[in-house]
Formats: structure tokens, sequence, C-alpha cells
């Protein structure tokens, strides 16, 4: 498995893990109170700062298991990277898009932020998917 392909691996796992994480915490709040009024800031800020940790970390810890092919990428693999960066930032600006509707009109903080927090999520999660089933199935640039 090429270096690349382990770190699109690794940003797929920890994001659903992370924003599976965040999903407990907010829909885990004991009570009667209503989703719009959970707390929802503390656990947001935790699990992405968590995700990025847990990122980094890992990347490292793939670095030193294969450190000749840490920095070793060809032309393949930068086209790979493009083409999965491309797929996943579509979600980043219908997450934007969707957040500015939401704030215009005058929906509650949650909800953007969620909305928000989701499109970053699944941009991650469809870029690293892209970029798994190219390494895995060919890369065909269009």
């Amino acid at each position: 498995m090429a270096l690349e392909e382990t770190r699109a691996w690794i940003m797929l796992l920890v994001t659903i893990v992370s924003y599976t994480a965040y999903l407990a915490a907010v829909l885990g709040r004991p009570g009667d109170t209503p989703l719009a009024q959970v707390p929802y800031v503390s656990a947001l800020l935790w699990t992405v700062g968590a995700a990025i940790v847990a990122s980094i970390v890992l990347n490292i810890a793939v670095a030193i298991v294969s450190p000749k092919e840490a920095n070793a990428k060809d032309q393949r693999d930068r086209e790979i990277h493009r083409f999965g960066e491309y797929v996943g930032q579509s979600f980043v600006v219908i997450g934007g898009v969707a957040g500015l509707v939401m704030a215009m009109a005058d929906i509650d903080r949650f909800w953007i932020a969620n909305a928000i927090y989701l499109a970053f999520a699944l941009s991650a999660i469809l870029g690293s998917t892209a970029k798994i089933v190219a390494y895995r199935l060919g890369f065909h640039p269009w």
C-alpha cells in the first residue's frame, strides 16, 4: 500500500471516529432539552482538536515506520491527491453556502454550526474515499 493511500485511510478513519464521537456527545445529552439548545461548542471543539492531533500523530507514526517512502511522491500520487481534494472540496462549498443561507434565514446557530461541521466531515470522507478508490481501482484522469 502506498504511503499516500495510508494517509487517505488515516484521514477517513479519523474523520469517521471523531464525527461519530461528536454525535454521541451531542445526541447523548440527557434531559428534555430541545436539540437546538444542547451545549455543543465544547464537544465540537474537542472532537475537531482531537481529530487534528490524532491525524498528525498517526501520519508521523506511519512516516517513522517507513521513512524511505515518507517524502517520496510520484506523479500518480500527486494526481490522485489533487483529484481527491477536488472531489472533497465540493462539500466545503456546499457547507459554506448552506451556512450562509441558514444565517440569512435567521436559523439557530446550533444548526448552522452543525451543517458546516457535517460538510467538513463529508468533505474529508468523500475526498479520502475518492483517493482510496483511485489507488485501488486505478486512476483515470478526465
